[in-house]
């Protein structure tokens, strides 16, 4: 994995995580699901905590979904985040697996920048849908929501 970027995070990739970033390499969504008992998961683990069951299966999820909750931070926590703060960061409820949320951030585009949306326009239950962008370059693809026109 390469190093980021100007000191910004790349995820942390496990054995039980590898395919949800394989998948979002290639713009894929994907999560976990029990190959026993239908249920997906999140984050990716190896045993299912609602059957119990070793199986598995990554089932493709259509990118869409709600905003959760979301949070504007500033100061940031991390040096290297200075330049863009204030930004967003959200946790998405997906469409498709509603007990399953991803944190990430709102951008206006494709690769645009942590501020590139004024916090403003966030609302809690607003429709994104997942774009998939380095969090820094060079860096690995991570998931990214767009608003939708609603």
């Amino acid at each position: 994995m390469a190093e980021p970027a100007a000191g910004f995070l790349d995820p942390v990739v496990d054995e039980d995580g590898a395919p949800f970033w394989e998948y979002a390499a290639r713009g894929e969504l994907r999560v976990q699901t029990c190959a026993e008992c239908g249920e997906p998961r999140f984050p990716p683990r190896p045993c299912c905590p609602h059957c119990r069951s070793f199986a598995d299966t990554w089932r493709r999820m259509s990118g869409h979904g709600r905003i959760w909750s979301f949070v504007v931070p500033h100061p940031p926590l991390l040096p290297a985040y200075a330049g863009v703060a204030p930004y967003n960061a959200v946790l998405v409820e997906l469409t498709d697996a509603p007990r399953i949320r991803l944190a990430g951030n709102v951008v206006a585009a494709p690769g645009a920048p942590l501020d590139s949306v004024d916090p403003a326009r966030l609302r809690i239950g607003a429709g994104v849908r997942v774009v998939f962008a380095p969090a820094a370059p060079g860096g690995m693809p991570v998931p990214r929501w767009l608003l939708e026109r609603g």
